[in-house]
């Protein structure tokens, strides 16, 4: 395949990080899709990206059709994309402009505040407010932020 960062006439990629197994990734499912497709009709190419070298073509697509994601998506069992992307947990946004420039990475809003803690509504929402500034051609406002999920670091 090719290179999910190098794609012509893609304005910018977003990679998102899940895990079949991790509750708080599943729980964003309703929210990644609204983003995805909000910015999709923008030309915005958006990835599902399964760091888990464990999960199977089989056990990814099963959580795809589960959660209803309508978005690519990519294995990446040798953490390539993790490094590019500087993630530590899922779920974690990461978005890339053309020339695999890193525009930001974390969370995807502040709905958790600590593993076990959330908040009834989050009350920024980071990866999004990312994705409006980048298409407005402005910078990120935070170019990084501190996402809560399942470490990646567990995965063996």
């Amino acid at each position: 395949m090719a290179d999910p960062l190098q794609m012509p006439g893609v304005p910018a990629t977003v990679l998102i990080f899940v895990r079949t197994d991790c509750p708080i990734s599943n729980r964003y499912a309703p929210e990644i899709q609204r983003i995805a497709a909000r910015f999709s009709a923008q030309g915005v190419k958006f990835w599902l990206v399964y760091p888990d070298a464990s999960e199977t073509a089989d056990s990814i697509e099963k959580h795809r059709a589960e959660y209803h994601y309508e978005v690519g998506v990519l294995r990446d069992p040798k953490h390539v994309l993790v490094n590019a992307a500087k993630v530590r947990v899922t779920p974690e946004a990461a978005v890339f402009l053309p020339g695999r420039k890193l525009v930001y990475h974390g969370r995807i809003d502040n709905r958790y505040v600590d593993f076990g803690k959330a908040r009834p509504a989050p009350t920024t929402h980071d990866l999004e407010a990312a994705l409006d500034a980048v298409m407005a051609g402005k910078p990120a406002p935070n170019e990084t932020t501190r996402a809560v999920g399942c470490y990646l670091a567990d995965l063996r």
